[in-house]
């Protein structure tokens, strides 16, 4: 196949989730033998067109009509204040990436594209310009929504703009039944919607190829001795992910086990609240941060320096880091109330457990699930066990390739089965 990708994050301008998932599944297309497009953000500084890793990425140079949108925008726009740009920044990239890959790939250099897939409502612009343009049959990749991220305060040009996109598009993939069930409580078609799990690479997510010394070398970096806990966080910081109420979870597990440091890793919105907070409870000592998206090769070691790993979400439609922590063989507490795909993700009880269900909204729920797992380290140590055993059951790269794979290949061939349904039409008004 012939995939035109649309996605606003590509390696390597990284900003979350959806980069790690974008960067991940077009090399696994590639891998698989089939040909991926990628259209992405420049921030200004990178090719307009390159190859990497047998993936052809397209950046194009994009210009500031910020002070322009507000002249003729809905009064929601406005609102955005300096943010503007980042809308700005979004709005030419789908421009220019929709014309280009119309004008340009299909018009102009021929090539035929089987399937286009667009990622969020950050290409849900070039993903309908395409639509109205093109009989290409385009895909809406769901990772998350605007009422979700907001609290049901969000933008409402966002919010049109993902709707629309659900609308036109000829299949909607999204990544946990959680969403699934959250996008149809919110009208969206349901007979459209399919189900794949994101995935992680056991290769480069494996304790065992993490050296003792480097290992250490990062418990050392926080100060945590040889008899204390490493309880890790890594995220955005932001209120869905629950870390201000991690943090008021840590006095009630510092009352039963004193000898554990808190290691937050991640930048956001909340900086200032979580040192706050850590100071008003007195427990700064215990709570050390590093505001900074650390690169995925120190992210390994310090999933491998933790005993337990804590992501108390209460929005959180799929989470690409409890995959990462179950890889590297960590017991996980984990929000599981709300639309969170964690909890299809970790087994909170049984044979097969690798962790702790909590209500993510609640601190002494949250301190209830890390005293689980910090009272019996060998019970802790086999959960550990377990969750890698489930990653490479269910939760690779290359599984959740194949699944994506066989929509596309379904609609693909459902789209040649109506072309073929048009012309023997014609063919019967011809010869009549």
């Amino acid at each position: 196949m012939r995939i035109g990708f649309f996605v606003w994050e590509y390696p390597p301008s990284l900003v979350g989730g959806l980069g790690t998932y974008a960067e991940y599944i077009t090399r696994e297309f590639v891998a698989l033998g089939h040909d991926v497009t990628v259209f992405t953000l420049n921030p200004g500084n990178l090719k307009t067109r390159e190859i990497i890793k047998g993936v052809e990425v397209h950046r194009p140079l994009i210009a500031n009509a910020s002070n322009v949108f507000p002249m003729f925008v809905i009064d929601d726009l406005k609102k955005w204040g300096t943010n503007i740009r980042l809308f700005n920044d979004i709005f030419i990239y789908n421009i220019l990436s929709a014309t280009k890959f119309v004008n340009s790939m299909l018009k102009k250099e021929g090539c035929i594209y089987d399937v286009v897939c667009v990622h969020d409502w950050l290409s849900s612009i070039a993903g309908i310009i395409i639509k109205n343009e093109t009989k290409v049959p385009v895909v809406f990749h769901v990772h998350s929504t605007e009422w979700g991220r907001s609290g049901g305060q969000g933008s409402e040009v966002v919010s049109h703009l993902e709707s629309a996109m659900a609308q036109t598009a000829d299949r909607i993939i999204t990544v946990s039944h959680a969403m699934q069930e959250d996008l149809i409580r919110h009208g969206w078609p349901k007979t459209k919607i399919s189900v794949v799990w994101n995935g992680v690479d056991p290769e480069r997510y494996n304790p065992k190829k993490c050296k003792p010394d480097d290992v250490e070398a990062i418990r050392n970096r926080y100060g945590i001795k040889p008899d204390e806990k490493m309880i890790l966080f890594l995220g955005r910081l932001t209120w869905v992910k629950g870390v201000i109420n991690l943090v008021q979870a840590m006095p009630m597990v510092l009352e039963e086990y004193p000898h554990v440091k808190l290691v937050i890793l991640g930048k956001g919105e909340q900086q200032n609240d979580i040192i706050e907070t850590a100071a008003r409870l007195g427990i700064s000592n215990h709570v050390c941060c590093r505001f900074d998206f650390v690169p995925e090769k120190e992210r390994i070691l310090h999933y491998a320096a933790a005993d337990v790993c804590v992501f108390p979400s209460t929005y959180e439609p799929f989470g690409i880091v409890s995959l990462e922590a179950m890889a590297m063989e960590k017991p996980l507490v984990v929000g599981a109330q709300g639309v969170v795909g964690f909890r299809e993700q970790v087994v909170p009880f049984g044979p097969d457990q690798n962790g702790i269900h909590v209500n993510g909204g609640n601190p002494a729920d949250i301190a209830w699930g890390i005293k689980e797992v910090l009272c019996d380290p060998e019970r802790a140590k086999k959960w550990g066990e377990n969750g890698r055993k489930r990653v490479l059951q269910y939760f690779t790269w290359r599984k959740a390739t194949e699944q994506t794979l066989q929509i596309y290949e379904a609609l693909q061939h459902k789209t040649e089965h109506e072309d073929i349904k048009v012309i023997d039409l014609l063919e019967k008004i011809t010869q009549k």
